[in-house]
């Protein structure tokens, strides 16, 4: 566990998005490799494409579990109940941990404006809120897996 959460902060620091950074952190367990775990989160950073919306944590976090638990046939509807509860499960300890899933609610920036974005990152809350946001969302994930 804790060698994910170093390597996802370590992805983080290196640049990359949050999503990208937790979604590659579980990717061997999936047999997914990381620039395809890299590729397919990549859009989901900045609350989905810097609008502020949905955290990319939280994204990340809803990919990994979908390739857990996500349905592969369409009649199966147990999985995707299962795969809903899940989602609701980290939505509601993800929430309780940290306020909110919402990204722009989290920094108290709007990631959609340039000029909110620069003062976010002049704040330091890239180098210090996110990787605590990517920590709390792995930790999550590992307890309701």
């Amino acid at each position: 566990m804790t060698n994910r959460i170093e390597s996802a902060v370590s992805c983080f620091k290196e640049g990359f998005s949050c999503s990208q950074a937790v979604l590659s952190a579980y990717s061997d367990l999936f047999n997914l490799d990381r620039t395809t775990a890299l590729k397919i989160s990549q859009p989901f950073g900045g609350g989905i494409a810097h609008q502020g919306e949905i955290c990319g944590a939280v994204s990340g976090a809803f990919m990994v579990i979908g390739l857990k638990h996500g349905r592969i046939q369409a009649e199966d509807l147990e999985a995707r109940e299962k795969t809903y509860e899940k989602v609701h499960k980290f939505i509601e300890h993800f929430t309780a941990s940290n306020g909110s899933t919402v990204c722009k609610v989290l920094l108290g920036y709007d990631m959609s404006s340039p000029e909110e974005f620069q003062k976010a990152k002049d704040a330091g809350l890239f180098d210090t809120l996110c990787p605590n946001l990517i920590q709390s969302s792995m930790e999550i994930l590992d307890e309701i897996l």
